[in-house]
């Protein structure tokens, strides 16, 4: 097999891609962590559950949607209980799944630390663009998450090995049955 090593121009933008994805993410950690005590993740499993119908979610979609291992989804939802903001509910139709839930006190904290979270990622990211920027890079990121999720056929054995995949429906009380 011969590499395809990256051009100059390639070269430039990975490593500026790196660099901008390690800032932002550091400069967002810490913020949540000044303001609420929390990391970029629990932050973001809250502000999912809030999202979600009756803000709770299975903690297998939940993983799948912020893109972490059920291990590290554990790990945090353990601490968020612990801290009162979320609380585990069995799956009445799969015995082998929880469900995660937003807790009042939860949303309180989510609702509390939303302006800032919104004010650093539009101070860190979007004060920095253009609008057409803006359309440029939703463009460029929605292709690569297409990509790597495997919606395009060379990707989709791939995707499916990643550690959050699993076939599986949203609890909702009853089973949809496997296609």
């Amino acid at each position: 097999m011969t590499t395809r090593w990256l051009t100059p121009e390639e070269q430039r933008a990975w490593r500026a891609y790196i660099a901008a994805s390690q800032l932002l993410e550091d400069a967002i950690d810490r913020q949540l962590q000044q303001e609420a005590g929390m990391p970029h993740l629990f932050y973001s499993v809250l502000a999912n559950l809030s999202e979600a119908p009756d803000r709770r979610l299975r903690m297998t979609d939940l993983a799948e949607t912020l893109k972490i291992t059920r291990s590290r989804l554990t790990y945090a939802v353990n601490r968020l209980e612990r801290d009162g903001l979320v609380r585990r509910e069995d799956c009445d139709w799969d015995k082998r799944s929880s469900i995660a839930v937003l807790t009042d006190e939860g949303m309180a904290v989510l609702e509390r630390t939303a302006p800032g979270h919104v004010e650093t990622v539009r101070t860190a990211l979007f004060d920095r663009l253009t609008p057409e920027q803006v359309g440029q890079l939703e463009e460029i990121c929605s292709g690569i998450a297409r990509g790597l999720q495997g919606e395009d056929e060379q990707a989709r054995a791939a995707a499916e090995e990643v550690p959050w995949r699993r076939r599986s429906s949203p609890c909702s009380g009853t089973p949809t049955p496997p296609a």
